[in-house]
């Protein structure tokens, strides 16, 4: 392991119970060690995601007991490697997502990751775009491109496309060559369109079940009656894949699938859109900003699901 200029303890956010962002608070802590295949990094920012709160509120989908620190989303530096990393070394700005749901602990001086989670940090981001990017866009990759294998001319529709994982989404789509049609409240629309998105319904005056068509792939983040009625839009052949889940009449539609996506960590999906960003076809919105002491001010206006792309905090 080689390693320069690391403390022995850390500032981090922490809860001691579940419950509101009033629970959250700074400690201190001991600075990790990476072990085989594993990185230090030195967090500049970490960016929050629904699964943040929902963490923070109820332990999430892995029924995390308190004291924990959460966060997914990280850039930094790498100051340290564990034994047999090869790609990486003290000194590299790196970006990615940390194992989810599992390998939290992003909202802190430093936390440890694998290797292969992580690349390089694109040239053209600030380590706030960088931290406002991984899970949001790796979701909305995998969703796009692993799962529904998305084609040039295809039709995509994306709900709640002004949130973090669909602003990434309409442009991961365009960039792929595809239409795209997003759904979001009418005050985000211009955003919608300066992202490429070719079509923008507002889902608070449209039934966009009863009014889009000929769709070959819906991304809905909802799950449940969204879903459902999402499957109403696609063509026969087409797929709609949620991040909650979906009710089982969903698969008795003919001709059509749903699924249920699980954002993995991803060296090569991360470096896809790490290329994206460098060729300025990828860019994340920022909603807000707040240093990590405040990470409780930022939990509670992202619960408040008025805010259009991401928040992040701040760590140095």
């Amino acid at each position: 392991m080689t390693e320069y200029d690391i403390p022995d303890t850390m500032r981090a956010i922490s809860q001691d119970i579940l419950g509101g962002p009033e629970v959250l608070h700074e400690i201190e802590l001991p600075v990790p060690r990476p072990g085989p295949s594993e990185l230090l990094i030195r967090v500049h920012a970490t960016g929050l995601n629904p699964t943040d709160w929902k963490h923070r509120a109820y332990g999430g989908l892995s029924g995390l007991k308190p004291p924990f620190t959460l966060g997914w989303d990280v850039s930094g530096e790498v100051v340290a490697t564990g034994y047999g990393v090869t790609i990486f070394a003290p000194g590299d700005e790196v970006f990615g997502m940390l194992p989810y749901p599992h390998g939290h602990g992003a909202a802190a001086e430093y936390v440890v990751a694998p290797a292969r989670a992580l690349t390089r940090k694109p040239k053209n981001f600030d380590h706030i775009q960088a931290a406002a990017t991984p899970l949001a866009a790796l979701t909305a990759r995998q969703v796009l491109i692993d799962t529904a294998n998305l084609q040039p001319g295809q039709r995509v529709l994306v709900h709640a496309a002004a949130g973090g994982v669909g602003h990434f989404a309409v442009q991961i789509a365009k960039a792929h060559g595809a239409y795209v049609i997003g759904t979001a409240s009418t005050p985000n629309h211009d955003l919608l369109r300066e992202l490429g998105a070719d079509e923008v319904i507002d889902y608070r005056t449209t039934d966009v079940a009863a009014t889009v068509t000929d769709i070959d792939v819906v991304l809905d983040p909802l799950g449940g009656d969204s879903a459902l009625g999402s499957l109403r839009t696609l063509r026969p052949g087409g797929v709609v894949v949620s991040l909650l889940p979906v009710p089982e009449a969903a698969h008795a539609a003919a001709g059509v699938r749903a699924a249920v996506l699980l954002v993995e960590a991803d060296h090569a999906g991360m470096t896809a859109l790490a290329d994206l960003a460098e060729a300025g076809r990828l860019r994340p919105t920022i909603a807000g900003v707040f240093p990590l002491a405040e990470a409780a001010k930022a939990h509670a206006l992202g619960e408040t699901n008025r805010t259009a792309g991401k928040l992040v905090l701040t760590v140095r």
